[in-house]
């Protein structure tokens, strides 16, 4: 994901913003290539805010007005400090005329730069770090609802193949919640939300930060509402040429979370794993390769 020049200010400044100029705060976070090239009525119609409210919004970070905010930008963009990575291309429009392959060329490049920036060395750092926290773990409870349901039960899964430590918290006719009643500060909890955020996801993670459980948090923003409450957070990237937001490298941070977890079990994980393939073995889970028939 690009980051303005101002994104570390805008970061620290957040927490004492109101509703409205937070909304502003978003979008230059999130857009900083647009808040170099739309005016300022664009940007504050694009953000869903007043004209006033940009303006607002930049005397907060102690500037003269959004003009200042477009000239840094500008700026940076003139002297390549803001990369093309993750800027979707085509609409509706342009499939129309370009058609399918096109948009699925334009879809796979996205999501391979977007994974390629999770490389960068304060990633690394993060995902690493996170995965200590996780590894600590007594218990690990899982929790991604909507679209981020595959991430969360996809990392649950994984988990379970080389232990007996992880609870997904699933919803299932509404008890979701309940697993947390045994959660303690030994705990974690791994949980995952992108806007727009489901507000039962936000408010389990709130629950679970006040009963001392550390927050390992997936999510596309650093002012998202998981990021406020999170031991780790991990932003990744989620625009997409499509209709609908990327989950792709939300999905690769949990595979390489729960790759590194089974490294650290070492001899255990191991063990875990020659159970559970007797386990499916003896249940015949899985198809077998079918032998050649033998020449008469």
């Amino acid at each position: 994901m690009d980051q303005g020049p101002l994104t570390e200010e805008i970061v620290k400044a957040f927490g004492t913003m109101s509703g409205q100029l937070q909304t502003a705060a978003r979008y230059v976070l999130d857009c900083p290539r647009d808040v170099a090239l739309l005016s300022m009525r664009e940007q504050a119609r694009q953000a869903g805010v007043q004209p006033a409210t940009m303006t607002r919004f930049a005397k907060h970070l102690g500037l003269d007005g959004f003009d200042d905010i477009r000239e840094i930008y500008a700026a940076a963009v003139r002297d390549g400090h803001l990369g093309f990575a993750g800027k979707a291309g085509a609409q509706v429009a342009g499939q129309k005329l370009r058609g399918d392959k096109a948009l699925t060329a334009e879809m796979l490049t996205s999501i391979g730069r977007q994974i390629e920036e999770l490389r960068s060395p304060d990633n690394l750092e993060r995902i690493v770090a996170a995965a200590k926290v996780l590894a600590a773990a007594r218990r690990v409870y899982c929790l991604g609802l909507r679209s981020s349901h595959a991430v969360a039960w996809h990392f649950h899964y994984v988990l379970t193949l080389i232990g007996e430590r992880s609870i997904q918290l699933d919803g299932i006719a509404g008890t979701g919640a309940d697993a947390l009643a045994a959660a303690t500060a030994e705990d974690v909890l791994f949980v995952t939300s992108v806007h727009p955020y489901t507000r039962q996801t936000v408010e389990l993670a709130e629950h679970a930060a006040r009963r001392g459980v550390k927050i390992v948090a997936v999510t596309d923003s650093a002012v998202a509402p998981l990021a406020q409450t999170a031991t780790c957070v991990m932003v990744v990237p989620t625009g997409s040429p499509s209709f609908f937001h990327t989950m792709a490298p939300a999905f690769v941070i949990a595979e390489i979370l729960a790759a590194i977890m089974a490294g650290h079990d070492g001899d255990a994980a191991l063990a875990a794993l020659r159970r559970t393939d007797e386990h499916l073995a003896s249940l015949n889970i899985h198809l077998k390769p079918k032998q050649a028939k033998k020449l008469s």
